[in-house]
């Protein structure tokens, strides 16, 4: 008879259908509901194997409250894995804790011992015997001392191995297998700079590949390992925009990277002003000497004079009149965009052939793609790609650009997407931070969706920096860089803190660098090159801001400084005040960091070196706009 009730296994993401996402290195702790009727005891245990295993694993799982159960398993290699849980009615259990009770209080315990050693005997036989277990048989058959018999049935060695031994007429296997989908360690930690390669040239000369080259150094020096480019395909000519997004296009305007393909080819060629294929490849092995992936913007559209409107017209929607339909959302017109068409009845072409582009970056070297408003396109169209890809690239990481409701930008995680943009860029008091934060590592949502936190983008100059200037750029990447393990800039504007916008209320950039070239001094006065430095130095060198999911929220007494642990040993805090010194008392929890309450500890500031003896709990800090941020070591 079946009497045990496995309701719940965590993580599990829904009912099963989705993976959950962990890197090598990394453990999953598995929790259950687990429980039977009566008073019988159970033991469970956590099933767990690789892909390429045929046989499971076993590991132990233990009460904690409530007829919850928990175990753990670690990822130690680069490929999907697999677990579930299963449980029994454990009579040598249930036996041996009414042995324990009735010999407590004195009662006559003979026929337990008999029974609890039977009991002991049978899954002896079970294991095809164990020398150790015989003897403790041996001598609870042979003692004539009752305390003997009893310690030798109650041990821990004795109790571990029968607890080990499954009873096959009650056990229970949970109904579903999940997956753990293995990505590699850059999934988990990394730090994008996004530049333009066009605007790698001087005194308004179209840069080149082999311009962009001579940037590696600096931007690796700055702590950088992820170099993304917007598409560096052909431009269209037809409906170009000019400068400003403007309608009409000026004489020597260069158009918008994304209004991709013209009669240079589309999108497996390069723009010809940026060089060649060859070019390419030879940057990515330049990039690669200096630590550096180059990230391809993946943008599934089309400039009106792709080579596949005219060759494929069955991919995209026609109007009335006989042009084809560009891109909008109302009151905004993209007409240099044509969206392709996911409902044509020829999708699965198309689809092929939206996968060869990605094979043909993937044969050249980028093993990096971030992804043009995915939550534009089919969901199930993004979990057949990523997923066949993945098959053969495992390495592949995909990041999803996707500014769109929660729902939409979890389901594309959960659908195979390695990291995700998030909401930070808007989140801007300590309540909003704190919130958002929580949501995305406190709840069920940290097991699927890999926040990436951008503070700025081309389309992104939000109010804070318009408004504050040099020390918003300051606060805001002291806070993406050190709350999440993924965060990234648009380069030279986040060091330059350029923060002019089209207009008021816009958060566009005025002679923004999506329309036309801007050769940047990239180390003009007022840049922020040393502090974002110091920060990835400071974050390569410490583990615990290699994942996200360890950050705890802490009491100050000023709601313009927010604080947070990483781990145990990193305290954080940042100033939100753009414009006023602040400063507040910080509550150290003491009993994580393992210390007394009265204990004297040093504060070491990795940012500037300084150190602070501290005592107890209460401990004041003081930040100014123009150095907004401790990030403390606690050293004891």
């Amino acid at each position: 008879m079946k009497r045990i009730i496995i309701e719940k296994v965590f993580p599990e993401i829904n009912n099963g259908r989705f993976p959950i996402k962990r890197v090598v290195g990394d453990k999953v702790l598995v929790k259950s509901h687990i429980y039977a009727d009566g008073h019988d005891e159970i033991s469970a245990r956590l099933l767990f194997k690789r892909a390429s295993e045929k046989k499971w694993n076993f590991a132990e799982m233990r009460l904690l409250y409530n007829d919850e159960w928990l175990s753990e398993f670690a990822v130690e290699k680069f490929e999907d894995y697999f677990y579930t849980v299963e449980a029994w009615i454990d009579d040598y259990k249930t036996l041996r804790n009414g042995l324990e009770k009735k010999y407590v209080v004195g009662q006559d315990v003979s026929l337990d011992i008999q029974m609890a050693a039977e009991a002991l005997r049978k899954r002896v036989r079970l294991r095809g015997g164990n020398a150790k277990m015989r003897r403790v048989l041996s001598e609870v058959e042979n003692s004539r001392e009752l305390g003997v018999k009893v310690d030798l049935l109650l041990s821990k060695k004795v109790l571990s191995f029968a607890s080990a031994v499954p009873c096959r007429d009650s056990l229970v296997r949970y109904a579903n297998v999940l997956r753990v989908s293995v990505d590699r360690e850059k999934a988990a930690f990394s730090a994008w700079y996004e530049m333009f390669p066009r605007s790698c040239g001087e005194n308004g000369r179209h840069g080149t590949f082999r311009d962009c080259e001579k940037l590696l150094p600096d931007i690796a020096r700055m702590g950088f390992d992820v170099l993304y480019f917007p598409p560096i395909h052909p431009i269209g000519e037809a409906k170009r925009k000019g400068k400003n997004n403007s309608l009409v296009c000026g004489k020597g305007d260069v158009g918008s990277p994304w209004a991709i393909g013209s009669r240079n080819g589309g999108h497996k060629s390069v723009h010809p002003a940026l060089g060649n294929v060859s070019d390419f490849k030879r940057l990515v092995k330049k990039a690669s000497a200096h630590g550096l992936e180059i990230a391809l913007d993946l943008a599934f559209q089309c400039a009106p004079d792709h080579p596949c409107v005219k060759e494929h017209p069955q991919w995209f929607k026609w109007r009335p009149d006989g042009s084809v339909q560009y891109a909008e959302n109302p009151p905004k017109k993209y007409e240099d965009i044509v969206p392709f068409d996911f409902d044509t009845k020829n999708y699965k072409q198309l689809w092929r052939y939206l996968k060869d582009i990605v094979e043909y970056w993937l044969n050249l070297g980028v093993r990096i793609f971030r992804v043009d408003n995915p939550h534009t396109k089919p969901f199930v169209f993004w979990q057949w790609l990523i997923g066949d890809v993945k098959k053969r690239y495992p390495e592949v990481i995909f990041l999803s650009e996707a500014f769109t409701r929660p729902k939409k930008m979890y389901m594309l995680a959960k659908l195979g997407f390695s990291q995700s943009y998030t909401y930070f860029a808007w989140r801007n008091t300590k309540k909003e931070i704190t919130d958002y934060v929580n949501e995305l590592t406190q709840t069920e949502v940290s097991e699927f969706f890999r926040p990436n936190f951008w503070p700025n983008t081309p389309d992104i100059l939000t109010a804070i920096f318009q408004d504050s200037g040099r020390p918003a750029f300051l606060s805001r990447f002291a806070l993406a860089a050190t709350l999440s393990s993924n965060y990234g800039i648009y380069g030279p504007c986040y060091e330059l803190c350029v923060n002019t916008p089209l207009r008021k209320g816009s958060e566009e950039y005025l002679n923004s660098e999506k329309y036309e070239i801007r050769n940047w001094d990239r180390n003009a006065a007022g840049n922020i090159k040393d502090f974002i430095s110091r920060i990835n130095r400071i974050r390569k060198g410490n583990k615990s801001f290699w994942r996200t999911n360890n950050v705890s929220f802490l009491d100050v007494d000023n709601d313009l400084l927010i604080a947070y642990m990483k781990g145990n040993e990193l305290i954080v805090v940042v100033s939100l005040d753009c414009y006023f010194k602040r400063s507040g008392w910080l509550n150290v929890p003491l009993e994580k960091i393992g210390l007394a309450e009265d204990a004297v500890y040093t504060m070491h500031d990795l940012l500037t070196g300084a150190k602070y003896k501290w005592k107890g709990r209460a401990n004041y800090v003081e930040l100014s706009p123009d150095w907004p941020a401790h990030i403390f070591r606690i050293e004891t």
